[in-house]
């Protein structure tokens, strides 16, 4: 046990699978999810941070003396601030599909099909090629993976490690960045992960558990995001007016909710957001979109179901 800001004693508690308890019921027992907060607690954690740090330290150097693998969304810009983008970028369109909960289907232009929090529950009518599960409860993830499924990618390490995955497949780079999650008196460290799936040019973010806003070496690892999917619950992840912060800081053309519980909790925070988004709400739990298609203005769509 460690003491944490004010003086808050912390016990560190490594990602693993399982139950984490939250929401409205557990409140008084939650301690904060500390946005890029690390507490080392043995030798094997110590060696994973001097691990993480030399890879960090590496990526940084790639960025000042080459084109970085993921230049596509972590940043290779141009002259006037814009953002360059590689040649098959036009080349079609990518499909987004809401599952349900937090499972989202993504289709390449070159057929690359991508369920997001893949829990076994949500399933796609066709068989992905990539899953990803954002953080280790049992409505995120499942270790029943249908057959064909090539690549599974956790966004926390059962080892209590750092998750990192850099996924190269076809027309789809992916990558990930971990983040913190709140428990029954604890913070979980890298318990979650944001996952960015580079996409025909489109840069496309699911935010998974997300428990706190962002720091700036969030940002720079996230890079410049054009699609967020979104949890706008408001109790199990971070609360509604920090989300909606959270969303300030990205700065996407477009916004996808999903984690919805009800249809009172999502007005509330379509409400809270409409400052700064123009809401819409398609009658199909599709959008088909490209670089072309964004828009000009930022937008939030509904897609029905939850």
């Amino acid at each position: 046990m460690r003491k944490g800001r004010r003086g808050v004693s912390l016990n560190v508690v490594p990602a693993k699978a399982g139950s984490h308890p939250s929401g409205d019921g557990a409140a008084d027992k939650w301690v904060p999810a500390f946005a890029g907060t690390t507490i080392l607690v043995d030798r094997e954690q110590r060696v994973a941070f001097a691990y993480f740090a030399a890879k960090l330290c590496f990526f940084f150097l790639l960025l000042l003396t080459s084109t970085p693998a993921f230049a596509a969304c972590i940043g290779a810009v141009a002259g006037d601030g814009t953002r360059l983008w590689r040649a098959a970028a036009a080349d079609g369109a990518s499909s987004v599909t809401y599952l349900g909960h937090s499972s989202f289907l993504i289709e390449s232009p070159q057929g690359v099909r991508i369920v997001t929090d893949y829990n076994g529950i949500h399933r796609a009518a066709v068989t992905p090629d990539i899953v990803t599960m954002n953080n280790a409860h049992t409505t995120h993830y499942t270790d029943a993976v249908e057959p064909g499924v090539k690549f599974v990618l956790r966004g926390w390490d059962p080892g209590g490690r750092i998750a990192s995955h850099q996924l190269d497949y076809r027309d789809v780079r992916v990558h990930n960045v971990p983040t913190n999650i709140r428990d029954f008196g604890a913070t979980r460290y890298n318990g979650n992960s944001i996952f960015v799936f580079d996409v025909a040019g489109l840069c496309i973010a699911h935010l998974g558990h997300l428990h706190h806003t962002l720091t700036q070496a969030h940002l720079t690892e996230l890079g410049s995001i054009d699609i967020v999917m979104v949890p706008v619950d408001g109790s199990f992840t971070l609360n509604q007016h920090d989300m909606v912060a959270a969303l300030q800081q990205l700065k996407p053309k477009i916004v996808l909710p999903m984690h919805v519980f009800s249809e009172a909790t999502l007005d509330r925070f379509l409400a809270r957001a409409a400052d700064s988004f123009r809401v819409r709400r398609l009658p199909e739990p599709i959008i088909r979109v490209s670089r072309a298609d964004l828009p000009s203005e930022p937008e939030l769509i509904v897609l029905p179901g939850r």
